[in-house]
């Protein structure tokens, strides 16, 4: 009885030693999730082509600096109140973080009246039959996508963002001379302190 007893301690311990000893690999497979079936971290998202006044660009073309996608439309109330963190990241960075947004409006230019309107400089692109909402998989809006300069997603955020959730995504990933011009800078700076 004693030896019976002895072989299961053995096999458990051979077994969950096993066990622990290959917890490691498959952990190290698994990646965190963006939310977004298409879209992966550290890898570049599908590219598209949007038309502007001086001819077809692509999404690419804009890499080698952070760029910021919004997937949203203007009957949404999120991405109504998230407005202002887009207009203070074009009033913060400029043109050094392309914004593009892709709306799902169903009526040509409503988007981009609408982002005019409420001081957002940005690239418009109307999606009413959502391709590009297919390929990178979106369904509920809004979504923001954060890309790295080399073009790597780098933040994925679903439903309504703030400015300093978009501003800590933005310099997180941008080159060492990508700076906040006044007063963005010195409100930085002096973050804490009254009267300066």
């Amino acid at each position: 009885m004693p030896s019976r007893f002895a072989a299961a301690v053995v096999a458990f311990v051979a077994v969950s030693l096993a066990s622990l000893a290959a917890a490691p690999v498959a952990s190290a497979r698994r990646t965190p999730g963006t939310g977004l079936a298409a879209i992966r971290y550290a890898q570049a998202p599908p590219d598209f082509t949007y038309t502007t006044p001086a001819g077809p660009r692509t999404l690419a073309a804009l890499f080698g600096r952070p760029v910021v996608i919004n997937f949203w439309a203007t009957w949404c109330e999120p991405c109504q109140a998230e407005i202002g963190a887009f207009a203070a990241l074009r009033k913060a960075y400029g043109d050094a973080v392309p914004l593009v947004t892709i709306s799902e409006d169903a009526v040509p230019g409503a988007a981009a009246a609408y982002l005019a309107a409420h001081g957002v400089d940005a690239i418009s692109i109307d999606d009413p039959d959502r391709k590009i909402f297919e390929r990178y998989s979106v369904v509920p809006i809004p979504v923001t996508l954060v890309l790295a300069p080399n073009g790597g997603v780098s933040h994925v955020s679903i439903g309504e963002l703030d400015w300093l959730e978009l501003q800590a995504a933005v310099e997180a990933v941008s080159p060492h001379g990508l700076t906040l011009p006044p007063p963005f800078d010195t409100l930085r700076r002096n973050a804490g302190t009254q009267g300066q």
